[in-house]
């Protein structure tokens, strides 16, 4: 067997692979064809441009390092790479999407991540067809919210009960709403989870902005925040 001779001297490519991957999917992660699959998948869409990235089939069933990483002969390797992609789809790492270009129906697939959410959901309502001439940029989506990057970027550390609690929050509430009720922790300077769910709760139960004086009601109002900060959200405060 031929060993590593070692990466080489000087700068040389990153291939960005998020934190989560180390921590919630990697665990998870059985059959080695998948592994070596997902690893591929992040290495080839870092050497992509453009602001919406996937992989062909068609291109991958012919990428010969994918074929020696899944230790596959040419003959037996479209059975090998469908078990694999099967396991990373099934498993929530990619999202797989069925489009028709000039030479036919083929799939395609995207990072499970924001965009690649976004872009799916454009293909099946019929907005988007990436494969047609000219169809890179001719798509605008706005971003969905990254709830687990606003809160760590704005509250604090992604502790697991609380990307726990992130996920279930994301399952409840609009994510609009749970970027609102962070910035307005942030602008009373009340960074806690508690007070962010409590802030949720009520919008929940009441009305965004509640049934009575709406105006007075809105979160960025100077009445608003005394509310959270004096009023029933009090108990969820750090003094």
């Amino acid at each position: 067997m031929d060993g590593f001779k070692g990466f080489p001297e000087g700068k040389s490519r990153q291939v960005p692979i998020p934190s989560l991957f180390f921590s919630e999917l990697l665990p998870l992660i059985d059959h080695l064809g998948e592994l070596k699959l997902t690893l591929h998948v992040f290495w080839r869409l870092s050497q992509i441009e453009g602001p919406f990235r996937f992989l062909r089939w068609a291109d991958l069933v012919k990428d010969e390092a994918l074929a020696d990483e899944l230790g596959t002969q040419a003959g037996a390797k479209p059975d090998a790479l469908r078990e694999a992609l099967g396991q990373a789809v099934q498993r929530g790492t990619l999202l797989e999407a069925r489009v028709t270009s000039s030479q036919g129906a083929e799939q395609i697939y995207f990072l499970n991540s924001p965009k690649g959410r976004a872009a799916l959901r454009a293909i099946e309502s019929g907005r988007w067809r990436p494969l047609e001439a000219g169809a890179d940029g001719a798509l605008e989506i706005e971003e969905p919210v990254n709830i687990f990057q606003l809160y760590e970027e704005n509250i604090g550390p992604l502790a697991p009960m609380i990307a726990d609690a992130l996920t279930e929050a994301e399952e409840t509430y609009p994510p609009a709403w749970i970027e609102e009720a962070i910035g307005i922790a942030v602008g009373n300077n009340k960074r806690n989870w508690r007070y962010i769910v409590a802030i949720l709760e009520r919008w929940q139960r009441e009305g965004k902005y509640g049934t009575k004086e709406k105006a007075k009601d809105r979160p960025d109002s100077e009445a608003a925040r005394r509310r959270y900060v004096e009023g029933e959200f009090s108990d969820f405060i750090e003094h």
